[in-house]
């Protein structure tokens, strides 16, 4: 069943390339859609279906939360990225997106790359996440972990009453694009002591600072931790993993980290403190809209080479730690949950940004 939440929701198919795939709309209030594509083996179509949806609607909350002109959307092709890519399949990709007229901007997510990024480029306009030859800014995984490292030190002076995570011992399940280079920060800048795991051993090899390896999930959530940051995929708390947590705060990359609503309330009621994802894993969506500069009407596409500005960046993505202590001091004052408190800034901006952005319009 679709959701009634969502404004748009198409399904993209073309036999030649064996494509399979599908964009949510989650919103426009603020803006153009924007939102990673994402390549999973889905067991069904509900599966794919229920994946867009979700993810789609946390963009919408992650954008708005960051300050963004943009709505939330997402992209999913059906496919397992280790054998169905072809430069075909990703040209399908890009016309299949291009038929939306720029309501919906795509970037990178799990499962594809900056080359898979170049390659929809070539059929659709409105794509983030490029290559720097090709007017882009590369992998917007660097940008997420560093946003995640500014909102653990958020979190920890929320917690702790210092944002110092020198001597913090953080568990990172994920080692992948994110967790490596989190990990890197969180040891080499940062002084913390940091246990990890994946089950990828090229992934932790990748990993260029001294950490702990364990040798899997279950291992790493037994272990006595300040911080535990799940950075694969989603549904990574549930009530299970809940149960087994020994953390002070949970703080992680990976999108819609809650198996089910009521986990957060498991959260709390074991005292720990959970940072909702959107709020925290905003530094990959930043990256990409600083690609695009101003917002423009949606049939014009983003800007080319020339407008990226890393550093430019990096200073927008370093105002998460401002937000996440925002959102966790509001849950505080109102006596709610943290997920509360961020859905309900994120819904104000979008509420009072809808009529702001009555200009928007796909004729134009």
């Amino acid at each position: 069943m679709i959701s009634q939440r969502h404004e748009q929701v198409v399904f993209g198919y073309d036999r030649a390339s064996g494509l399979r795939a599908m964009v949510a709309i989650h919103s426009t209030a603020l803006g153009p859609s924007l939102g990673g594509c994402r390549m999973r083996p889905y067991a069904d179509e509900a599966a794919m279906v229920a994946d867009a949806l979700l993810l789609s609607e946390a963009m919408s909350y992650k954008n708005a939360l960051a300050g963004l002109d943009h709505g939330g959307g997402k992209a999913v092709i059906w496919g397992d990225p280790a054998r169905d890519k072809s430069p075909e399949l990703f040209h399908a990709m890009g016309r299949f997106i291009a038929t939306l007229g720029g309501r919906y901007i795509t970037a990178g997510d799990v499962g594809t790359t900056v080359a898979d990024l170049d390659l929809i480029y070539q059929t659709n306009p409105w794509t983030t996440g490029r290559s720097p030859e090709h007017g882009g800014s590369g992998d917007t995984g660097i940008l997420t972990a560093y946003g995640m490292q500014q909102a653990m030190r958020a979190v920890a002076r929320h917690r702790w009453g210092s944002d110092s995570l020198e001597g913090k011992v953080v568990g990172i399940s994920g080692a992948g694009k994110v967790g490596r280079r989190l990990a890197e920060h969180l040891v080499a800048e940062e002084g913390a002591r940091v246990i990890i795991t994946d089950p990828a051993p090229e992934a932790i090899a990748s990993i260029p600072v001294a950490v702990e390896v364990v040798g899997s999930t279950e291992d790493l959530i037994a272990r006595e931790l300040d911080i535990y940051s799940p950075n694969a995929l989603g549904h990574a708390l549930t009530p299970q993993v809940v149960e087994a947590l020994r953390c002070v705060a949970v703080c992680g990359a990976a999108n819609n980290q809650l198996a089910t609503p009521d986990v957060a309330e498991m959260l709390a009621a074991r005292g720990i403190l959970y940072a909702p994802d959107y709020l925290v894993n905003c530094g990959g969506v930043v990256q990409a809209a600083e690609e695009l500069g101003p917002v423009v009407g949606a049939a014009k596409p983003p800007r080319l080479a020339g407008w990226f500005d890393m550093d430019r960046a990096r200073a927008r993505v370093a105002g998460v730690y401002d937000t996440t202590l925002r959102v966790l001091g509001r849950a505080d004052a109102e006596g709610v949950l943290p997920v509360v408190a961020a859905a309900r800034e994120a819904e104000e901006r979008m509420a009072a940004g809808g009529a702001a952005f009555r200009r928007f319009d796909v004729g134009r």
